[in-house]
């Protein structure tokens, strides 16, 4: 049976007790995976039409708290319910549990049934169709990386998030003898999604001890989001099975290098790239300029759906290869935005400012707004910048912190006109809640400094 299920072919698994349990998700504002587990043959016979969840869930941070200032959801208007309508392009197995398939839903109004605007993958889908209406669709893909940790989660939480130990020593950029030692856990994470239905490409050691990338190979906008929801999920789900913990935390140590999650991005028309040009420079189309034109132009705008928490922004460091400008570069990874397959039909720009704790609907969305608006205005790409673009004073810089990152969102009129007054407005507050919390804690970094010498 393909990973990919039909309804027809659940209900076939339901009836024949292959399938038990149908998971029923939606991906939240912090691109988590949340919603129900339906018994199979309630699910095949009447939840597959649509179930409920309370609509605080998207009004929450990461701790599920229920932060006041949303308009949309609130202690006043009473937390009721949103509709969960499951998507049924998009059931496959899961096989890294037992007797499990899943499901992604879509979350509507209860009254009307419309969509919720300020859901992450309403928000991917009304940029989808503004792409469609000007001929094109995007073909996506992100990067995945992530730490993994010795010990459990469990574990790790009940010793305070202190003392922590990668898996390994040392650096594993492209080292096989340490990936080697953690095939117990990538081998598993690969066959497995596989095995669900995600085109899964590799899997590496990254630039610091401990550090994994996963690959998934480019899919439509849409698919790309689930793809690295899913990942996400079951990265987590399937090192926590093997004892260990894998973490997306962008910064977990100052010492450190950070996690990012690269964006891969190209527009085509009728089954062909259409940011190709072999008579061109690089062989990028006048279209292809136009679009990172507005990438570049509005990243400050939208730099908060790149990097939505406090320790996003200490990724942004000089010589880590996170950047810290707006400029793009020809295969450059110093660059905020990078032209890869330069001269070939995968010409494409990569955009290196999202951290991995990014929910990638929201990224996506954001960005393909702004290559939108390049597009519609014909916009002017700046030159290619060249050499350590770290030393680069002309380029602009991506905002540095979460306060200034909630300024250039709550400011934007771009994304007001994209995305809506309302899906800004509630995400601002989700930005300054977020900036709330941190401020009112006192960490260990100013006790220790402070506490005898101040």
């Amino acid at each position: 049976m393909p990973a990919i299920l039909t309804f027809i072919d659940l209900k076939e698994a339901v009836s024949s007790g292959e399938i038990d349990t149908v998971l029923t998700c939606f991906v939240d504002m912090q691109g988590r995976l949340m919603g129900k587990r339906f018994h199979g043959v309630n699910f095949v016979e009447i939840s597959f039409e649509e179930t409920h969840c309370c609509n605080y869930l998207l009004a929450t941070d990461l701790e599920m708290a229920t932060p006041d200032g949303y308009a949309a959801s609130s202690w006043e208007r009473g937390y009721g319910d949103y509709v969960m309508k499951p998507d049924l392009t998009t059931i496959r197995r899961v096989p890294w549990l037992e007797n499990t398939a899943m499901v992604l839903c879509d979350i509507l109004d209860h009254h009307n049934h419309l969509p919720i605007s300020h859901s992450p993958r309403a928000i991917l889908k009304k940029q989808i169709v503004r792409l469609k209406d000007l001929g094109f669709e995007a073909k996506m893909a992100t990067e995945l990386e992530f730490f993994l940790f010795e010990k459990s989660f469990d574990n790790i939480r009940k010793d305070g998030f202190q003392n922590l130990e990668p898996i390994s020593g040392y650096n594993e950029d492209y080292h096989i003898f340490q990936t080697t030692k953690e095939e117990g856990v990538m081998r598993p994470i690969r066959n497995h999604l596989y095995a669900a239905g995600l085109p899964i490409e590799n899997s590496k050691g990254e630039a610091e001890a401990g550090q994994e990338e996963l690959n998934i190979r480019y899919s439509n906008a849409l698919a790309c989001a689930d793809h690295h929801s899913i990942a996400k999920h079951a990265i987590k789900e399937i090192a926590w099975q093997n004892g260990w913990a894998a973490t997306f935390l962008p910064k977990w140590h100052h010492d450190r290098v950070g996690s990012s999650s690269h964006v891969h991005q190209s527009l085509w028309k009728d089954g062909e790239p259409v940011f190709y040009d072999p008579a061109a420079k690089h062989g990028k189309s006048n279209l292809m300029d136009h679009y990172m034109a507005g990438l570049i132009k509005y990243a400050p705008d939208y730099t908060y759906f790149l990097a939505p928490y406090i320790n996003s922004y200490k990724r942004f460091a000089k010589g880590t290869f996170a950047p810290t400008k707006t400029a793009w570069s020809v295969d450059n990874r110093t660059a905020g935005f990078r032209l890869c397959g330069e001269n070939t039909k995968g010409v494409r720009v990569e955009c290196r400012v999202g951290g991995s704790d990014l929910n990638p609907y929201l990224a996506q969305a954001a960005m393909l707004a702004a290559g939108i608006k390049g597009i519609e205005d014909m916009m002017d790409l700046p030159p290619a910048t060249t050499g350590d673009v770290y030393q680069d004073a002309k380029a602009a810089d991506i905002p540095q912190t979460l306060r200034a990152a909630t300024g250039t969102l709550r400011n934007s009129q771009f994304l007001r006109e994209a995305l809506g007054d309302d899906v800004v407005d509630h995400y601002t507050r989700a930005a300054e809640w977020e900036q709330e919390e941190f401020d009112r804690v006192v960490t260990d970094w100013e006790i220790s400094r402070g506490f005898e010498r101040a």
